[in-house]
């Protein structure tokens, strides 16, 4: 599987490559988000998350996942966004993150989306140009909404994803 991003920067400006891209759309604080469907693994109801003391903040914990110990990362405090309640519409996301499975608390999955690389507009250079917003890799006009395509190999630093991993059986 490749960890590559989806559409790299100069792929969508030059307009190359016009192929068929599957997303898993979801929801964050009325903002809607993609990430390649192969990335994601399964998408689960909130269980009960163990606590884990001296973890990052966004870090809600660990789950036992069919004999796997998966950390559960809280996309709203990963942003930088205010916590809300969990509902009825909230999710983990397990996905593949550098070779390891990794939980991620999402407010909703809406749908998985079909499009052409060739619709993927590059990010603004005010976000893109930000370290910490390298995991933005385009935004897609999605039924008149903006659509943040990320990729979640990106999202965080080697020490993160080493952190991570150290929590599974690897």
């Amino acid at each position: 599987m490749s960890t590559t991003a989806l559409v790299k920067k100069g792929d969508v400006a030059a307009g190359t490559r016009d192929q068929l891209i599957q997303l898993v759309s979801f929801m964050l604080s009325n903002e809607e988000y993609g990430v390649e469907v192969l990335k994601v693994r399964e998408i689960i109801r909130m269980p009960a998350i163990t606590k884990m003391p001296n973890t990052p903040h966004y870090v809600e914990g660990i789950i036992n996942l069919r004999g796997k110990v998966i950390p559960i990362i809280s996309m709203r405090k990963r942003f930088g966004l205010m916590d809300a309640d969990h509902d009825s519409h909230t999710r983990i996301m397990v996905m593949d993150v550098a070779g390891g499975l990794t939980g991620f608390i999402v407010d909703g999955v809406s749908e998985v989306i079909r499009i052409h690389s060739s619709e993927i507009q590059p990010p603004p250079a005010m976000v893109s140009g930000n370290i910490d917003q390298e995991f933005i890799t385009g935004v897609f006009n999605h039924a008149e909404r903006l659509l943040i395509i990320m990729d979640v190999d990106r999202m965080f630093s080697e020490a993160e994803r080493e952190s991570f991993a150290a929590f599974g059986d690897e």
